[in-house]
């Protein structure tokens, strides 16, 4: 026979243990729970150029929506290809991630000899911005305008130095296209990313750039450099006075640098989403959007901001430029 105290014992163990399930599904729920810890956010370019400067501008924004701190880390060595390839190799779970530009997930597919494959090995999430280039020099430099420029480096053809953010960067690849579509010829000399490049630019110690407008503009401003035209068919709302490449006399000349967000392969779909939404939000931000027309940089259309859409663009242009890239023989020495 079952005595008492045994009885009360353990009808005190049985409802000691359905307190202690019920408090454990809260925190299993948590623990599901996106983002529940700071977010990593990989720029595969140097700090202070034009793709940090978005990523900044843009995460202010993001860290509201998301609710949690997104830690920037930048890394630009070699194309910003070794930085990709630690988003290549993350935990699928959306606490790595990264912003980069076309030359990051684009021309470095043709460039490089890299481990990973830049449209199979990752998530689309959102296609952030696109920034045409602008073609400057160094305040020293003779040319006044940009048939002058061109007219300048055909008479002192290897003479010149265009600073790059690296081997294969856009910048890089902008160059040899100028190169090809003008006869003429020039040094490249690769940096670590746009921002110190720049600063060599305004000091005079090389010639030339071809250079995302929101790296451009504030030194065009300041009066720190020269700018000859915008890469682009229209004029830029930020700096108006700057002609196109066709109005300058180079027709055709069209190189725009865009901005995508993207996670390792395998990122639950509801994760994307959820970047994609904060993405959207910050991107529909007045203030963001404010600070981004003042560099330059032009927000796709609502239909535009959606994964599939990156997924597809990122495909087009990898089919345009890879045989480009190709046929000039560009190449990491």
């Amino acid at each position: 026979m079952l005595t008492t105290s045994y009885l009360v014992r353990r009808r005190f163990l049985s409802l000691a243990g359905a307190a202690l399930a019920t408090t454990a599904v809260p925190r299993v729920v948590s623990a599901q729970t996106y983002p529940s810890r700071p977010i990593t956010l990989i720029v595969p370019s140097a700090a202070g150029g034009p793709s940090d400067t978005l990523t900044r501008i843009l995460t202010e924004r993001m860290r509201s929506s998301l609710g949690q701190p997104i830690i920037i880390e930048n890394q630009g060595t070699a194309g910003g290809s070794i930085a990709v390839g630690r988003v290549a190799r993350a935990a699928p779970d959306g606490y790595t991630i990264s912003i980069g530009q076309f030359g990051n997930y684009v021309l470095n597919g043709a460039i490089y000899p890299l481990s990973y494959d830049l449209l199979k090995d990752f998530e689309s999430v959102a296609l952030l911005a696109s920034n045409p280039q602008v073609i400057v020099s160094k305040n020293a430099m003779p040319a006044q305008d940009l048939q002058g420029l061109i007219s300048w480096l055909k008479q002192n053809p290897d003479k010149a130095a265009q600073g790059t953010a690296g081997a294969g960067s856009p910048a890089h690849i902008a160059g040899a296209y100028l190169q090809s579509m003008t006869g003429t010829r020039f040094q490249f000399v690769p940096y670590r990313g746009a921002a110190p490049a720049m600063q060599d630019l305004v000091a005079g110690q090389i010639d030339l750039m071809l250079d995302q407008a929101s790296n451009a503009i504030p030194h065009i401003r300041a009066g720190r450099i020269r700018a000859y035209a915008v890469t682009s068919k229209s004029r830029l709302e930020a700096a108006p006075e700057i002609p196109t490449v066709d109005e300058a006399g180079l027709p055709g000349f069209y190189v725009s640098v865009w901005h995508g967000l993207w996670a390792p392969k395998g990122t639950p779909k509801d994760i994307i989403a959820k970047l994609n939404a904060a993405v959207v939000e910050a991107l529909a931000d007045d203030n963001v959007r404010r600070r981004l027309a003042e560099l330059g940089q032009e927000i796709p259309p609502r239909d535009q901001q959606t994964a599939e859409a990156l997924t597809v663009f990122q495909k087009s242009e990898a089919e345009k430029w890879w045989p480009i890239i190709k046929a000039a023989n560009i190449k990491v020495e």
